[in-house]
């Protein structure tokens, strides 16, 4: 009983732990807003909200998306990427990176009218995987056998119980290339790069902010006050005074320690899951 009383706050906690939105006094001649993408992309809800938030508001001039993550998931990075290219005829879009935004970070990345890296900024990784567990051996050896009834040839594609056959593997592979290709097609649309180019690199490799630059996969290395600065500059706003960040909410020593084993939960269940990814591996 107790481990389902965990759990149900545990659902709840997963719900209501990253809303970190608060209404804002946006008075005055206008704003620049700074919205910041953090971690594993595991849902896209919480960004989309807050950029439906800025979007139609006349005060907000410039959105600077703050990017410190490894990527995530296909759907969430795709979502956020498609909603910031919906924002870019209404506000001037600057994306800055932070320690990391690789694969699914830089996607997103890719929908602003300019990026800025640091030089030891980690990105790239232009990339798709699907990873799963075989653990039929394991099984073998405790006396455990799977038993399978299935609607369909491939229903059981991922199982974690039996080899993948070759006709999976080339299904799989199929279903991997197409996604990597929507990867390369976002670089080369957004970076306004010729889609070969961004094929050659878009292996999964790594680049510091530095190189990034060098291969014309970010704009100008800076830190988020440069980007600031640029967007202040831009918007004939005052970088120091008419910068606005979404509140974030004060929690208890309780609700931190919750948001702490989400995260870790999530960590885990995201990097065990058969779906596709756009994610740094460890």
């Amino acid at each position: 009983m107790f481990l389902i009383g965990l759990l149900a706050i545990l659902g709840t906690r997963l719900i209501t732990a990253k809303k970190t939105f608060a209404g804002f006094s946006l008075t005055g001649k206008g704003k620049i807003a700074v919205i910041e993408v953090e971690g594993i992309i595991t849902q896209s809800r919480d960004t989309i909200k807050t950029l439906y938030e800025y979007k139609d508001n006349t005060n907000i001039k410039a959105i600077i998306v703050r990017i410190d993550s490894p990527g995530g998931g296909v759907g969430p990075s795709q979502e956020i990427y498609a909603e910031l290219q919906k924002l870019k005829d209404k506000k001037l879009l600057i994306a800055s990176m932070g320690s990391v935004a690789a694969s699914g970070g830089y996607y997103i990345a890719c929908a602003a009218d300019k990026i800025f890296a640091n030089p030891g900024t980690i990105t790239g990784s232009i990339g798709v995987i699907i990873e799963f567990a075989n653990i039929e051996e394991l099984l073998g050896k405790i006396g455990l056998k799977s038993v399978v009834i299935k609607s369909g040839k491939y229903k059981d594609i991922l199982s974690p119980t039996r080899e993948l056959k070759e006709d999976e593997k080339a299904l799989i592979q199929s279903v991997i290339d197409s996604i990597h290709g929507q990867f390369i097609d976002a670089v080369a649309l957004g970076r306004k790069m010729p889609r070969k180019k961004v094929a050659d690199i878009a292996d999964g490799r790594i680049f510091s902010g530095e190189q990034a630059k060098a291969n014309g996969l970010v704009d100008e290395l800076g830190t988020l006050q440069d980007a600031i600065a640029f967007a202040a500059a831009r918007t004939g706003l005052n970088a120091d005074s008419d910068v606005i960040r979404p509140e974030k909410k004060r929690i208890s020593v309780l609700d931190y320690i919750l948001d702490e084993s989400i995260s870790k939960i999530t960590d885990v269940l995201l990097r065990n899951r058969t779906s596709a990814q756009f994610i740094l591996p460890n």
